[in-house]
């Protein structure tokens, strides 16, 4: 997929979360901040959260993979200290994490390249 069209689905997933007051929240509601949201967000998850979840290994073992919640919300914790994204506590960030992952996954979903899609 294309990386800018990532980007703008990742903003929209991002813009969806924070519409469905869910624990995340972006003041100024504006579209550049909700662009740098979703690139921070992109660059956390490919580069701090691998290596948070490396360090947690042991937890998320013990803990059948659930210790993987609370290393989402970390992550959003993280964006939420760099960008104008504002979180309403630890669960807010869990919960908004899990909403943002599945929005995510469905709009990844819908807009795959069919050149690179598998038969279903």
């Amino acid at each position: 997929m294309n990386l800018l069209l990532r980007w703008a689905l990742n903003a929209l997933a991002l813009w969806l979360t924070v519409e469905l007051h869910v624990g995340l929240s972006i003041v100024p509601p504006t579209l550049g901040a909700y662009l740098v949201a979703a690139l921070v967000l992109g660059l956390v998850n490919a580069v701090v959260r691998p290596v948070m979840v490396l360090l947690t290994l042991p937890l998320t073992i013990l803990s059948f993979g659930l210790f993987l919640l609370v290393v989402n919300a970390l992550a959003i914790g993280v964006v939420a200290a760099l960008t104008p994204l504002a979180v309403s506590g630890f669960w807010g960030a869990v919960l908004g994490a899990l909403v943002l992952t599945v929005i995510s996954a469905v709009l990844s979903r819908l807009f795959r390249d069919e050149r690179t899609a598998r038969p279903a």
